[in-house]
């Protein structure tokens, strides 16, 4: 079904909004707990965990969420990427993510994916170690910790890039990128088919969060 201009429109389905706020208060929670140290980082290894199965739920969602939260919805070739920062009148228009929007998504899923994955096999030589670290070699173990304590730097500058194109959308544009991860909802003009975000879509949202959970929690205990 379609919309009449100017109309409000479902963009984001329930899961991928809770996907969005849970994924920030993980990362959050993870930087402010390896910061304190001590007793902290086993919440900080706990977050890491949350962060893993929440991860792996968005790339599953990918395929099987609402019709924006689908990767095929905003997955853009260079010449889309280049149209959209020309302005040109063929650039690509979606009530989901825009070009730029996209590589903000793909690049931060993959540095946390990277964290949390490092994660499981880094030590401080002290006190804390990952899970999996004795599964690898000591040499290895201490690689993958100096490139988890990197990744760290990588994640603040996306997440900068992130809140500075909310701020420049907000105030150049005149368009809140906010609201409609609150709500699910977007105003649009013109037309724009709505996402689907009905009992049956947030009933298979959840039997994959648990399967991502569960997955998660069987790697971490072996």
């Amino acid at each position: 079904m379609q919309t009449s201009p100017h109309s409000s429109v479902r963009v984001w389905d329930l899961p991928t909004r809770l996907f969005h706020w849970l994924l920030a208060l993980t990362v959050i929670g993870s930087f402010v707990t390896v910061k304190l140290g001590g007793n902290w980082m086993v919440w900080h290894a706990r977050l890491g965990f949350v962060a893993l199965a929440l991860v792996s739920f968005r790339v599953v969602w990918g395929f099987l969420g609402g019709r924006y939260a689908r990767f095929s919805s905003f997955l853009f070739g260079p010449g889309a990427i280049l149209a959209y920062l020309r302005g040109t009148p063929d650039a690509p228009r979606t009530p989901g993510h825009n070009p730029l929007g996209s590589l903000s998504v793909f690049g931060l899923l993959a540095v946390v994916a990277f964290q949390s994955v490092s994660g499981l096999f880094a030590n401080d030589e002290i006190a804390f170690e990952g899970p999996l670290a004795r599964f690898v070699s000591s040499g290895l173990s201490a690689t993958l910790t100096t490139w988890h304590r990197r990744d760290q730097f990588l994640i603040l500058a996306l997440v900068a890039l992130h809140v500075g194109a909310i701020v420049f959308y907000r105030l150049a544009r005149r368009e809140n990128l906010v609201r409609p991860m609150l709500t699910g909802d977007k105003d649009v003009a013109g037309t724009a088919l709505p996402s689907r975000d009905d009992g049956p879509l947030r009933l298979r949202a959840l039997l994959v969060a648990a399967a991502c959970a569960a997955i998660v929690a069987w790697i971490v205990n072996r």
